[in-house]
Protein backbone atom coordinates (compact mmCIF):
# COMPACT_ATOMS: atom_id res chain seq x y z
CA UNK A 1 0.00 0.00 0.00
CA UNK A 2 1.27 3.47 -0.90
CA UNK A 3 2.12 6.04 1.77
CA UNK A 4 -0.85 7.22 3.76
CA UNK A 5 -1.77 10.85 3.37
CA UNK A 6 -2.01 12.85 6.60
CA UNK A 7 -4.95 15.24 6.96
CA UNK A 8 -5.47 18.39 8.99
CA UNK A 9 -8.72 19.59 10.45
CA UNK A 10 -8.44 22.75 8.36
CA UNK A 11 -8.30 20.73 5.14
CA UNK A 12 -11.31 18.65 6.15
CA UNK A 13 -13.27 21.81 6.99
CA UNK A 14 -12.47 23.20 3.54
CA UNK A 15 -13.61 19.95 1.91
CA UNK A 16 -16.92 20.12 3.75
CA UNK A 17 -17.37 23.78 2.83
CA UNK A 18 -16.79 23.02 -0.85
CA UNK A 19 -19.20 20.09 -1.20
CA UNK A 20 -21.59 20.34 1.73
CA UNK A 21 -22.07 24.05 2.50
CA UNK A 22 -25.19 23.20 4.53
CA UNK A 23 -22.81 21.79 7.17
CA UNK A 24 -20.25 24.59 7.03
CA UNK A 25 -21.02 25.78 10.56
CA UNK A 26 -20.59 22.35 12.17
CA UNK A 27 -17.44 21.58 14.13
CA UNK A 28 -14.82 19.21 12.67
CA UNK A 29 -12.94 17.21 15.30
CA UNK A 30 -10.44 14.38 14.70
CA UNK A 31 -11.29 11.01 16.23
CA UNK A 32 -8.36 9.61 18.23
CA UNK A 33 -7.25 6.91 17.94
CA UNK A 34 -8.25 6.66 14.31
CA UNK A 35 -8.23 3.66 11.99
CA UNK A 36 -5.58 2.69 9.48
CA UNK A 37 -7.64 2.61 6.28
CA UNK A 38 -9.43 5.90 6.94
CA UNK A 39 -9.04 9.14 8.82
CA UNK A 40 -12.16 9.88 10.84
CA UNK A 41 -13.51 13.22 12.05
CA UNK A 42 -16.63 14.13 13.98
CA UNK A 43 -18.87 16.49 12.04
CA UNK A 44 -20.97 18.28 14.61
CA UNK A 45 -22.60 15.99 17.16
CA UNK A 46 -24.43 13.61 14.86
CA UNK A 47 -22.14 12.75 11.96
CA UNK A 48 -18.70 11.33 11.20
CA UNK A 49 -16.50 11.86 8.15
CA UNK A 50 -14.40 8.94 6.85
CA UNK A 51 -11.63 9.82 4.40
CA UNK A 52 -9.47 7.11 2.76
CA UNK A 53 -5.86 7.32 3.89
CA UNK A 54 -4.57 6.02 0.53
CA UNK A 55 -5.90 5.21 -2.94
CA UNK A 56 -6.16 1.50 -2.17
CA UNK A 57 -8.86 2.20 0.41
CA UNK A 58 -10.99 4.55 -1.69
CA UNK A 59 -13.34 1.86 -2.98
CA UNK A 60 -14.37 1.02 0.57
CA UNK A 61 -16.20 4.31 1.11
CA UNK A 62 -18.10 4.02 -2.15
CA UNK A 63 -19.06 0.43 -1.32
CA UNK A 64 -20.35 1.36 2.12
CA UNK A 65 -22.56 4.07 0.65
CA UNK A 66 -24.17 1.49 -1.66
CA UNK A 67 -24.64 -1.46 0.66
CA UNK A 68 -25.04 -0.13 4.22
CA UNK A 69 -28.56 1.21 3.51
CA UNK A 70 -29.51 -2.26 2.24
CA UNK A 71 -28.08 -4.14 5.23
CA UNK A 72 -29.03 -1.78 8.07
CA UNK A 73 -32.77 -2.55 8.40
CA UNK A 74 -32.09 -6.29 8.29
CA UNK A 75 -29.59 -6.45 11.15
CA UNK A 76 -30.23 -6.76 14.92
CA UNK A 77 -27.73 -4.05 15.91
CA UNK A 78 -27.17 -0.54 14.56
CA UNK A 79 -24.58 -0.03 11.84
CA UNK A 80 -23.48 3.32 10.37
CA UNK A 81 -26.07 5.30 8.44
CA UNK A 82 -24.56 6.25 5.08
CA UNK A 83 -25.58 9.90 4.66
CA UNK A 84 -23.53 11.32 1.79
CA UNK A 85 -20.66 10.59 -0.59
CA UNK A 86 -18.22 13.35 -1.52
CA UNK A 87 -16.45 13.35 -4.87
CA UNK A 88 -12.69 13.39 -5.32
CA UNK A 89 -11.27 16.86 -5.90
CA UNK A 90 -8.05 18.75 -6.47
CA UNK A 91 -7.73 19.20 -2.70
CA UNK A 92 -8.38 15.54 -1.84
CA UNK A 93 -7.95 12.90 -4.56
CA UNK A 94 -10.40 10.29 -3.23
CA UNK A 95 -14.13 10.15 -2.58
CA UNK A 96 -15.04 10.24 1.09
CA UNK A 97 -18.13 9.41 3.09
CA UNK A 98 -20.30 11.01 5.73
CA UNK A 99 -22.14 8.75 8.16
CA UNK A 100 -24.39 8.98 11.18
CA UNK A 101 -22.54 8.98 14.49
CA UNK A 102 -23.08 5.98 16.75
CA UNK A 103 -22.53 6.40 20.48
CA UNK A 104 -20.41 3.97 22.46
CA UNK A 105 -16.86 3.01 23.30
CA UNK A 106 -14.95 0.51 21.22
CA UNK A 107 -14.60 -2.93 22.77
CA UNK A 108 -10.83 -2.45 22.93
CA UNK A 109 -11.28 0.65 25.11
CA UNK A 110 -14.58 0.01 26.88
CA UNK A 111 -15.45 -2.53 29.55
CA UNK A 112 -17.45 -5.60 28.52
CA UNK A 113 -19.54 -6.50 31.56
CA UNK A 114 -20.48 -10.03 30.46
CA UNK A 115 -18.02 -11.53 27.92
CA UNK A 116 -20.25 -14.53 27.21
CA UNK A 117 -23.25 -12.34 26.48
CA UNK A 118 -21.02 -10.16 24.29
CA UNK A 119 -19.95 -13.28 22.37
CA UNK A 120 -23.55 -14.43 21.95
CA UNK A 121 -24.69 -11.00 20.77
CA UNK A 122 -21.85 -10.83 18.25
CA UNK A 123 -22.62 -14.33 17.03
CA UNK A 124 -26.27 -13.38 16.65
CA UNK A 125 -25.35 -10.32 14.60
CA UNK A 126 -23.11 -12.36 12.31
CA UNK A 127 -25.64 -15.19 11.98
CA UNK A 128 -28.22 -12.69 10.80
CA UNK A 129 -25.75 -11.05 8.42
CA UNK A 130 -24.94 -14.43 6.86
CA UNK A 131 -28.64 -15.06 6.14
CA UNK A 132 -29.21 -11.84 4.19
CA UNK A 133 -29.53 -12.26 0.42
CA UNK A 134 -26.02 -11.83 -0.97
CA UNK A 135 -26.79 -12.28 -4.66
CA UNK A 136 -25.89 -8.68 -5.53
CA UNK A 137 -23.00 -8.19 -3.11
CA UNK A 138 -19.36 -7.47 -4.02
CA UNK A 139 -17.19 -10.57 -4.37
CA UNK A 140 -13.75 -10.78 -2.77
CA UNK A 141 -11.22 -8.57 -4.51
CA UNK A 142 -8.81 -5.65 -4.08
CA UNK A 143 -11.58 -3.52 -2.52
CA UNK A 144 -11.48 -5.69 0.63
CA UNK A 145 -8.08 -7.33 0.30
CA UNK A 146 -9.79 -10.59 -0.64
CA UNK A 147 -11.75 -11.11 2.56
CA UNK A 148 -14.21 -13.85 1.74
CA UNK A 149 -11.79 -15.39 -0.75
CA UNK A 150 -9.24 -18.15 -0.41
CA UNK A 151 -6.43 -18.01 2.15
CA UNK A 152 -4.16 -19.35 -0.58
CA UNK A 153 -3.67 -15.74 -1.62
CA UNK A 154 -1.73 -15.20 1.62
CA UNK A 155 0.16 -18.49 1.60
CA UNK A 156 3.58 -17.17 0.60
CA UNK A 157 3.30 -14.22 2.95
CA UNK A 158 2.39 -16.47 5.86
CA UNK A 159 5.14 -19.00 5.22
CA UNK A 160 7.64 -16.18 4.90
CA UNK A 161 6.55 -14.82 8.29
CA UNK A 162 6.83 -18.26 9.92
CA UNK A 163 10.36 -18.64 8.54
CA UNK A 164 11.38 -15.16 9.67
CA UNK A 165 10.04 -15.76 13.19
CA UNK A 166 11.15 -19.37 13.60
CA UNK A 167 13.46 -18.55 16.50
CA UNK A 168 10.70 -16.73 18.41
CA UNK A 169 7.61 -18.91 17.82
CA UNK A 170 6.54 -22.55 17.57
CA UNK A 171 7.01 -22.68 13.82
CA UNK A 172 5.94 -26.31 13.53
CA UNK A 173 2.62 -25.72 15.29
CA UNK A 174 1.97 -22.56 13.27
CA UNK A 175 2.67 -24.42 10.03
CA UNK A 176 0.25 -27.22 10.94
CA UNK A 177 -2.52 -24.74 11.69
CA UNK A 178 -1.86 -22.98 8.41
CA UNK A 179 -1.90 -26.23 6.42
CA UNK A 180 -5.22 -27.17 8.01
CA UNK A 181 -6.66 -23.77 7.08
CA UNK A 182 -5.60 -24.25 3.46
CA UNK A 183 -7.08 -27.75 3.25
CA UNK A 184 -10.66 -26.62 2.57
CA UNK A 185 -12.71 -24.05 0.72
CA UNK A 186 -16.18 -22.62 1.34
CA UNK A 187 -18.59 -24.92 -0.49
CA UNK A 188 -21.89 -23.13 0.11
CA UNK A 189 -23.32 -20.08 -1.67
CA UNK A 190 -21.53 -16.84 -0.88
CA UNK A 191 -22.73 -14.99 2.22
CA UNK A 192 -22.30 -11.43 3.42
CA UNK A 193 -19.28 -10.86 5.66
CA UNK A 194 -18.10 -7.88 7.67
CA UNK A 195 -14.45 -8.51 6.87
CA UNK A 196 -12.90 -6.81 9.91
CA UNK A 197 -14.61 -8.06 13.04
CA UNK A 198 -12.20 -6.56 15.55
CA UNK A 199 -12.64 -4.87 18.95
CA UNK A 200 -12.04 -1.44 17.40
CA UNK A 201 -15.11 -1.94 15.21
CA UNK A 202 -17.47 -3.14 17.94
CA UNK A 203 -19.13 -0.52 20.13
CA UNK A 204 -20.03 -1.01 23.78
CA UNK A 205 -22.75 0.85 25.68
CA UNK A 206 -23.47 0.08 29.34
CA UNK A 207 -21.09 -2.85 29.13
CA UNK A 208 -22.86 -4.60 26.25
CA UNK A 209 -22.40 -4.79 22.48
CA UNK A 210 -24.44 -1.94 21.03
CA UNK A 211 -23.32 -1.39 17.41
CA UNK A 212 -20.98 -2.62 14.68
CA UNK A 213 -19.01 -0.11 12.60
CA UNK A 214 -16.46 0.11 9.76
CA UNK A 215 -17.73 -2.10 6.96
CA UNK A 216 -14.92 -1.08 4.61
CA UNK A 217 -13.79 -4.69 4.13
CA UNK A 218 -17.29 -6.08 3.66
CA UNK A 219 -18.03 -8.40 0.79
CA UNK A 220 -19.57 -11.75 0.00
CA UNK A 221 -17.98 -15.18 0.06
CA UNK A 222 -16.52 -17.34 2.81
CA UNK A 223 -17.33 -15.90 6.27
CA UNK A 224 -14.28 -17.52 7.91
CA UNK A 225 -12.40 -14.22 8.18
CA UNK A 226 -15.08 -12.95 10.58
CA UNK A 227 -14.23 -15.73 13.04
CA UNK A 228 -10.68 -14.56 13.78
CA UNK A 229 -11.92 -12.54 16.75
CA UNK A 230 -12.49 -15.84 18.59
CA UNK A 231 -8.72 -16.03 19.02
CA UNK A 232 -7.67 -12.39 18.86
CA UNK A 233 -10.06 -10.96 21.47
CA UNK A 234 -12.39 -13.48 23.11
CA UNK A 235 -11.22 -15.60 26.02
CA UNK A 236 -11.88 -19.19 27.08
CA UNK A 237 -15.58 -19.21 28.03
CA UNK A 238 -16.65 -16.45 25.67
CA UNK A 239 -14.70 -18.06 22.83
CA UNK A 240 -16.57 -21.31 23.37
CA UNK A 241 -19.90 -19.51 23.58
CA UNK A 242 -19.16 -17.67 20.31
CA UNK A 243 -18.35 -21.01 18.67
CA UNK A 244 -21.52 -22.67 19.97
CA UNK A 245 -23.72 -19.78 18.82
CA UNK A 246 -22.45 -19.72 15.23
CA UNK A 247 -23.64 -22.75 13.21
CA UNK A 248 -20.59 -23.14 11.00
CA UNK A 249 -18.74 -26.36 10.22
CA UNK A 250 -15.37 -27.52 11.49
CA UNK A 251 -13.54 -26.61 8.27
CA UNK A 252 -14.83 -23.04 8.39
CA UNK A 253 -13.53 -22.66 11.95
CA UNK A 254 -10.17 -24.02 10.80
CA UNK A 255 -10.04 -21.33 8.13
CA UNK A 256 -11.06 -18.72 10.69
CA UNK A 257 -8.13 -19.83 12.83
CA UNK A 258 -5.96 -19.49 9.74
CA UNK A 259 -7.09 -15.89 9.21
CA UNK A 260 -6.22 -15.11 12.83
CA UNK A 261 -2.83 -16.78 12.40
CA UNK A 262 -2.04 -14.88 9.19
CA UNK A 263 -2.81 -11.48 10.73
CA UNK A 264 -0.87 -12.23 13.90
CA UNK A 265 2.20 -13.51 12.05
CA UNK A 266 2.46 -10.64 9.58
CA UNK A 267 2.06 -8.17 12.45
CA UNK A 268 4.89 -9.85 14.36
CA UNK A 269 7.10 -10.05 11.29
CA UNK A 270 6.61 -6.38 10.49
CA UNK A 271 7.90 -5.50 13.98
CA UNK A 272 10.47 -8.29 14.34
CA UNK A 273 13.47 -5.96 14.71
CA UNK A 274 11.96 -4.34 17.81
CA UNK A 275 9.96 -7.20 19.32
CA UNK A 276 10.13 -8.08 22.97
CA UNK A 277 8.48 -10.96 24.77
CA UNK A 278 5.74 -8.71 26.15
CA UNK A 279 4.28 -7.91 22.73
CA UNK A 280 0.56 -8.78 22.92
CA UNK A 281 0.74 -10.52 19.56
CA UNK A 282 2.77 -13.28 21.19
CA UNK A 283 -0.11 -13.86 23.60
CA UNK A 284 -2.55 -13.94 20.69
CA UNK A 285 -0.33 -16.43 18.89
CA UNK A 286 -0.29 -18.71 21.94
CA UNK A 287 -4.09 -18.53 22.03
CA UNK A 288 -4.29 -19.47 18.34
CA UNK A 289 -1.89 -22.38 18.75
CA UNK A 290 -3.48 -23.87 21.86
CA UNK A 291 -7.18 -23.38 21.11
CA UNK A 292 -8.77 -25.26 18.25
CA UNK A 293 -12.50 -24.84 17.64
CA UNK A 294 -14.96 -26.84 15.62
Amino acid sequence: MEDRRMLSGDLVRSLIAAQFPQWLDLSVTPIVPGGWDHFSFRLGDRMVIRLPSAAGYAAQVQKEQIYLPYLAPLLPLPIPDAIALAAASADFPHPFGIYGWLEGETAECGKVDDPCRFAEDLAGFLSTLYKIDASNGPEAGPHNFYRGGSLVRYDLETRKAIAALKDRIDAEAASKIWEAALSSQWQSPAVWLHGDVAPGNLLITNGALSAVIDFGLMGIGDPACDLAIAWTFLEDNSRQRFHEALPLDHKTWQRGRGWALWKCLITLEAARDKLDDTDPQFTILETIIHNALG
